[in-house]
């Protein structure tokens, strides 16, 4: 296991092993199993890295925003340091966020559709829909 890795960050691979597996298998049990992984790293108090906007004249502090081609707004959000390097360009502000604390905001954010997770390389967009499963909330 490689110590500089954060605590919270720790099995974060295995997300990235299975979106790996789904970008080769796109299928419903693939999908399935990803969201799997991801909901038991976020029970062992799994983290992720997100990428903050410096703050506007109001003081606020807000997640970047990715649009995709079809115009929708989405939160980026990192497995890994390494993930996060992989958009080049400018070094952002980051930080450290509980991931059911993520989804939890994402979900009560309507100016999102939801969460891209690594948007450069092991890409996952986790809509609402997918974030209610991860949560285990009724659909």
């Amino acid at each position: 296991m490689n110590n500089n890795t954060d605590k919270g960050l720790q099995g974060n691979e295995k997300i990235e092993e299975a979106i790996a597996g789904l970008q080769k298998e796109t299928t419903q049990e693939m999908l399935a199993h990803t969201l799997t992984v991801i909901r038991r790293c976020m029970k062992a108090d799994g983290q992720f890295i997100i990428a903050v906007e410096p703050p506007k004249g109001d003081g606020q502090i807000r997640l970047e925003v990715i649009k995709t081609e079809d115009g929708r707004s989405w939160w980026a959000a990192f497995t890994s340091f390494e993930e996060e390097l992989k958009g080049g360009g400018n070094v952002k502000s980051t930080f450290l966020t509980d991931i059911d604390r993520l989804f939890e905001t994402a979900l009560t954010a309507d100016e999102i559709e939801g969460v891209i997770l690594n948007p450069w390389n092991r890409t996952i967009m986790l809509d609402k829909y997918l974030i209610k499963v991860i949560l285990g909330k009724n659909i």
